[in-house]
């Protein structure tokens, strides 16, 4: 999730430190920062392997039928959520920045809450909804007396522009927040000298504000493009075929691996031209504050008719992106009680939160050790791999699922063959067998956001802090041990939280990483719903919201903090 969040947790260049922290001890620290650096580039270096070298080269069908449906719905989409995310967010980041209107204060925050609803419940809570038997065209028929939906129209629910909509509402705080950051930096000495020259309100937008913010609202909606492309559950539901329904139906249905990692190697290939695309678009916008304190924007008072639509305009994305979905689920949730104690609910509960945890745990500590191991060491290896262990947040779940579990489950087979042949038991498949692919997978998504805040968080430290430590005789261990992670506690809560959340909500590599019959909240919510029973969703699906709102209260519990 990048946002304020995700831009705050993706790694800066790391600050080398003092090199009285260096030691002869630090190779040791040198080979384990490449050893994590290894695990987390490997399955991307897997799926190009895969996919250059594949068992049957189904490229030139690929190219003759699906592909180019699949790369049109893609780019279609993620245009689309281009287009409205960097609307909303924008333009709610401008009114929320520049005016006073009735509830301003109170919308600053609740244009957050999206960020706690997966993608995939707004799209089954719309399509119950607007659905044939929903509560809209059931009011329809009864206000006008319609018998059947032969009587009237109605827009198609399950289609390419609801799921534009529905990511766009759950993807629009990213551009919100960077927009929001970008306003609150800029000085009102601007705004004051084009007003003097006779602009008015749209003007001081799109000739001040606008310019200014442009990196930052090109960047949030960047992130909201590979959000998208990433995304399978709302297109699955919606039966939008995709780059990531292509991997699934290649892989699972026509039973071709090299043909799903050629589409996964397509899917790389977009989101590192949004990469680009996200720096390029920076790179010649050069913007600086005066030496002097800068005058803070003094928000304008908006009455009448002009302060109502203000709120009306800020309200309508998180009715949209948050209470819906919420009340959606919630009324399923009341009506159908039993539902909470279903068989396998539990279950799934205790999968989420211990494959979850421990992901988060091993993520963090991982993130730790290999910046912590970067500064120690002065060797130029660790900090030329460091950027590219970033790869893998970028990288959609589908995609790391390919590469993760097709070199696991051969190595997996050839260490149940050795076991069997030394000792004549068949233990079975110990690692694709077991829930260690999918904390793999969580660890190589999710490593970017447990780096950036270890880096974040050593860098906070004061240097004289461990170089007292070592002369008084303690080891780089013991000066990481007691000096940094007692001043580090906050932000190793705080990324073990956002990764906590981020594995819960992950749906395309659980669901093609797990094993038989394993579940956890995020596919028991797609796998009920799929099969249109919302009120065993529920559940499961508010569990998983009540995860992402503890982590989002922690975003702007944080951006309070920073404000103030």
């Amino acid at each position: 999730m990048l946002s304020e969040k995700k831009t705050q947790d993706m790694p800066a260049p790391i600050s080398h430190g003092s090199s009285g922290l260096r030691q002869s001890g630090g190779g040791i620290w040198s080979a384990g920062a490449l050893l994590i650096a290894a695990i987390v580039v490997a399955p991307i270096l897997s799926v190009i392997w895969i996919a250059f070298n594949p068992t049957e080269n189904i490229w030139p069908h690929l190219l003759a039928t699906t592909l180019p449906r699949y790369l049109t719905n893609t780019v279609i989409l993620a245009a689309g959520v281009a287009v409205i995310s960097a609307g909303a967010g924008a333009g709610a980041a401008w009114l929320i920045s520049m005016y006073r209107f009735p509830f301003s204060r109170w919308l600053e925050w609740l244009l957050l809450l999206p960020l706690a609803i997966p993608a995939y419940v707004g799209a089954y809570a719309l399509v119950d909804f607007l659905d044939y038997s929903g509560p809209v065209q059931g009011a329809l028929r009864e206000a006008f007396g319609w018998a059947s939906a032969r009587d009237y129209w109605f827009p198609q629910v399950r289609s390419r522009w609801a799921a534009v909509i529905v990511l766009s509402a759950a993807l629009y705080p990213y551009v919100y927040l960077l927009s929001r950051a970008a306003f609150r930096e800029q000085s009102g000495g601007s705004y004051e000298v084009a007003r003097a020259l006779g602009a008015g309100r749209f003007g001081l937008f799109w000739r001040v504000g606008l310019p200014l913010a442009r990196p930052a609202i090109a960047a949030g909606a960047a992130i909201a493009m590979m959000e998208t492309v990433a995304d399978f559950g709302v297109v699955d539901y919606f039966g939008v075929q995709t780059l990531t329904t292509g991997i699934f139906t290649t892989w699972l249905e026509a039973g071709n691996a090299g043909g799903a990692a050629q589409i996964a190697v397509v899917i790389l290939g977009i989101v590192f031209l949004l990469l680009a695309f996200e720096k390029i678009s920076r790179r010649h916008s050069r913007y600086y504050q005066s030496a002097r304190q800068p005058r803070p924007i003094l928000r304008t008072q908006l009455k009448g008719a002009s302060a109502w639509a203000a709120t009306a305009l800020c309200l309508f994305p998180f009715l949209l992106g948050f209470v819906l979905p919420v009340s959606v689920i919630a009324v399923h949730a009341l009506d159908n009680p039993e539902s909470w104690f279903g068989p396998g609910l539990a279950r799934a509960l205790w999968h989420t939160v211990s494959v979850g945890g421990t992901a988060a745990i091993v993520t963090v500590l991982a993130g730790l050790f290999m910046v912590y191991g970067v500064r120690m060491t002065g060797r130029r290896l660790p900090r030329v791999v460091l950027p590219f262990t970033t790869v893998g947040y970028a990288a959609p779940g589908a995609v790391l699922a390919v590469g993760i579990l097709l070199p696991l489950a051969a190595f997996d087979h050839r260490l149940a063959d050795a076991i069997l042949a030394l000792t004549g038991y068949d233990p079975g498949l110990l690692l694709t067998g077991s829930a260690l692919a999918i904390i793999l997978a969580y660890l190589v998504r999710f490593f970017a956001i447990a780096q950036g805040a270890a880096d974040a968080a050593f860098g906070r430290v004061a240097p004289s802090l461990p170089m007292a430590a070592r002369s008084l005789g303690r080891t780089a261990g013991g000066t990481l041990r007691e000096v940094y992670l007692p001043l580090m506690r906050g932000s190793v809560g705080s990324g073990l939280l956002l990764v906590f959340v981020d594995c819960v909500k992950e749906l395309p590599a659980t669901m093609l990483l797990r094993p038989f019959n394993y579940e956890t909240l995020a596919t028991r919510v797609h796998e009920k719903a799929s099969l249109e029973n919302l009120g065993d969703a529920a559940p499961p699906a508010l569990l998983v919201i009540a995860v992402g709102l503890a982590a989002t209260a922690l975003l702007a519990r944080a951006n309070l903090n920073g404000r103030h």
